[in-house]
């Protein structure tokens, strides 16, 4: 399994939004490099969910129910399906930036991405710090 990190802004769509919804499509990504990532996605995979403008902040893990389809608003991109597991933290960003173990995760390294991937001793090293 794969491990990832996927930005929303929360007053878009956050992630009480997604619980509320049981699980949406992840469309609307339009930058190359996310779009990778996006079609590296596998069934079963987990992200986590990333409130991005003020907040900053991981606030839950989401897996994905759907790899990679054409996005239907527009053919030339593709989007996911996720589901929420279970909410986080949170985890700030400036708590992110401050652990040095941290320092080559992409969330940091190049901050506008909006789906990124995150490895393993990353992923574990945010969830000891969400106390989980």
């Amino acid at each position: 399994m794969a491990h990832w990190l996927m930005k929303s802004e929360p007053g878009v769509y956050s992630w009480d939004d997604l619980v509320r919804d049981g699980a949406t499509e992840w469309d609307g990504v339009r930058n190359p490099t996310a779009r990778i990532h996006l079609k590296a996605m596998r069934k079963g995979d987990e992200a986590f969910f990333y409130h991005s403008g003020e907040e900053r902040q991981v606030v839950g893990i989401m897996r994905i129910s759907r790899e990679a389809q054409p996005d239907p608003k527009d053919q030339n991109w593709v989007s996911v399906a996720v589901e929420p597991v279970r909410p986080l933290g949170p985890v700030t960003l400036k708590a992110i930036k401050a652990e040095p173990g941290l320092a080559k995760m992409e969330l940091v390294r190049l901050s506008r991405l909006s789906v990124s991937p995150v490895r393993y001793e990353e992923w574990n090293n945010i969830l000891q710090m969400a106390g989980k």
